[in-house]
Parts: structure tokens; sequence; C-alpha cells
């Protein structure tokens, strides 16, 4: 078991820093230009004498909808698309109205590769989900207790995915669509994040058993309850690799949606030069982008730490707000005794305890700074296994007092 000691969860000013060394080459122009121009050829010629049933007209909404904010969101939505274009890419699923000419061999080429190219990017993002699933887990474990209670949490979550694996058989087996597939894998993958939040979370008596019990170490608890916050952590990372995700969940969404609407319009009308140069040309542009995209994050997802030490949080909230503020605070809390105690870390990065660890009645004494930098303040209530403390503290921010300047 890894200690945990002296160290915080990530914040989003250090995955900040740490995103600055992982830039994301942009995403190529034929990107965007190709999601246009095969939406438009979609929704305008494709649909210009043959008006849309209910599920193309389903389609079209999708794809005129901006993609979802959340990273692994955005993944199973191009998982999703991609194994919708690779069913329609099945021999069998083929327009059957086609003529037998030497141009319908040469088609029949294409498709071939385009499946193949859709199969290896399907490959390549199932590989980084498995993966970087374990990852999480595993890394998680090294700060558990390696013992039977860390025997046990494998095996719950060993059965507990086999379960969910056994639904999504379960689901296909009786007739169940490629969006009904989807739909119950993104509802798992909220189930396990609100396992983990409800686990985050935890208070009173059962965060003890939680701690001491099961051994779930407290900064992991903060870790899981913050990682995902509107604003936390995780936030970083869609602003900074979100628009190049976006783009490709929109391309994907739009080949699909050209794709069915083609196939659609097949059993009547011959297949068009400038339908299989774009098509083509669409698919290759995604499969390529896309594929560099999972390999580029996988890296950074791999290099990225779950907690940091607290001076290089400290030293990183120092450099984001270098302005001088005097605080005064009264140390204590509403109900009997409280650990405290204050440590500063200047501008040059050096930190110094300013107010020793001693244990305060509620209300007792107060405490004001002296020099410009960053100051933590510790409440610690380890030393009370079963009563919980609810803190009241009051912190005034005072504008240093600039001596004036006599004229004569």
């Amino acid at each position: 078991m890894v200690s945990t000691k002296g160290l915080v969860p990530i914040t989003r000013s250090f995955l900040a820093s740490y995103y600055d060394n992982y830039p994301f080459s942009p995403l190529s122009s034929d990107v965007s230009r190709l999601t246009d121009q095969i939406f438009a050829m979609a929704t305008t010629d494709l649909l210009k004498d043959s008006p849309p049933t209910q599920g193309e007209s389903l389609l079209v909404q999708e794809a005129e909808r901006q993609p979802p904010h959340k990273v692994d969101e955005n993944m199973w939505k191009n998982r999703e698309q991609i194994e919708e274009i690779l069913f329609m890419l099945e021999p069998t699923h083929w327009p059957r109205a086609q003529q037998s000419t030497v141009e319908d061999a040469e088609l029949v080429s294409l498709l071939g590769r385009l499946q193949e190219n859709f199969k290896s990017t399907l490959s390549t993002l199932e590989s980084f989900q498995a993966k970087n699933s374990e990852f999480v887990f595993n890394t998680v474990m090294t700060y558990m207790p390696q013992d039977f209670r860390g025997t046990i949490i494998r095996q719950q979550r060993d059965r507990s995915e086999r379960n969910k694996q056994a639904a999504i058989d379960a689901l296909i087996s009786s007739g169940g669509s490629i969006r009904d597939k989807y739909a119950l894998l993104w509802e798992q993958q909220m189930e396990r994040r609100r396992q983990l939040a409800e686990l985050g979370s935890a208070t009173g008596v059962y965060k003890t058993l939680m701690k001491y019990l099961v051994g779930v170490p407290e900064v992991l608890m903060d870790f899981i309850r913050q990682i995902n916050d509107d604003q936390g952590p995780m936030e970083e990372q869609r602003q900074r690799y979100g628009p190049p995700l976006y783009s490709l969940t929109k391309m994907a969404h739009s080949i699909r949606l050209f794709l069915s609407l083609l196939w659609g319009r097949l059993e009547t009308s011959k297949l068009q030069k400038n339908q299989v140069v774009i098509l083509e040309e669409a698919a290759d542009v995604y499969t390529s982008e896309f594929q560099r995209f999972i390999k580029f994050i996988g890296e950074v997802f791999t290099n990225s730490p779950f907690f940091i030490t607290a001076e290089d949080a400290g030293t990183l909230s120092i450099r984001k707000d270098d302005d001088y503020k005097e605080i005064s605070v009264p140390a204590g809390s509403a109900h009997e005794d409280i650990g405290f105690s204050v440590e500063c870390t200047n501008l040059s990065g050096e930190k110094t305890l300013i107010l020793p660890y001693q244990r305060y009645e509620a209300n007792q004494g107060n405490f004001c700074t002296c020099v410009p930098g960053y100051y933590k303040l510790i409440w610690d209530n380890s030393y009370s296994s079963f009563f919980k403390k609810v803190l009241r503290y009051k912190v005034d921010c005072i504008p240093p007092v600039v001596d004036s300047v006599s004229i004569d």
C-alpha cells in the first residue's frame, strides 16, 4: 500500500501546468471541411427528392446537435457511430440494386478497405477505454490495503463488471439495437460514477468505516469526490482537449448520417461518382485523425498523477495570485475542540510553520499574516474517530497599508 501522507488530490491549477507539456497538434482542416460537405450532401442532395423517414429525421437531429461536454461521453458516442457505420459496411447490408459492372467491383474493393479502417479505429478505441479503466483501477488499488480487503474489492469489481457485460449480452440476444446497446453502456458508466461520488461524499460513521475498516485513505475519498465536478480538475481536460474531440464526434455523426441516407436511396438510384469520392475522403480523414487523437490522449492520461504534494499545490496557487493580502482567522469550531495550525509558503516557494499544531477550544484565538504568500490553514480532527466537527471561521482580507508620501 503506497502512503498518501503529505499528498493532496490533483487540482485544476496543477493539471493546467501539466497539460502545458502536452499540446495537441491541431486537427487537419479537412475535418471541418469534410464534415460540412458531407452533412450538406446528406441533408440537401439526398433529401431533395426523398423526404426522411422518422428514423432518418432522428439521425439528422443528432448530427445537428452539439456534442456532449464530457470527454468520456464523446468517446462512447464515437464508438457507437463507428459500430453503426461498420454495420452498414457489412456486405450483407449493402444496397442490392447495383448493376454488375467494373465500377461495382471497384466499389466493393473501396467499401472493403473502409470497413477495415473503421474496424481498426474501433479496436483502437476499445483498447484505449479498457486500458484506461484498468489503469485507473490499478492506480487506486495501490493506495488501498494490500490484504484481504484489497482482494475483496477486486473480487467485487470483477463480479460487477461481469454482471454488466451479461446485461449487454442479454440485450443483444433479445434483439436490441446498437443504439440500445450504447444507451445501456452509458447508463452503466454513469452508475459507476454515482457509486464513486457516493463513496467520496461519505460522512460521519460511514466515512469512519470506509477509512478504518475498509482502508480507503481520506485523500482518495477527496479525490473521488471532486475529480468530476463541473469546475473541478477534469474541466481543464475538457477545455484543453475537448474541442478537437467534439469536432471528431460531429464528423462521425455526419458520416453515419450520409451513409445511412445514401444506402436507403440506392434501391432506386445509382451511386454517383462524387458520392463515392466524398465518402472515401471523409472516412480516411476521420479514421486517421481519430486514431491520432486516441494515441495522444492515451499518453497524456497514462502520465497524469492522481495526487500531488501539498507544497506543489501551494506553489501553483501562489503563481496564480501574487497579490498581498492580510488575513485574520479566529481558530476553533462550533463543537468541542479541534486541532489547528498554519503554514506559510512565501513567493519563493519556501514553507514556514507560522502557528504550530495545537488543539484549540471553540472560538479561541486569532491569527494575522505578516508576509505575502500562500497561507495554509489546517484543521485536524483525526484524533476523534466517532465525532465529526462543524467548522465556523471568519477570514478578513485587508488591503496592505501604503504610507502616504508627503509633498513639500
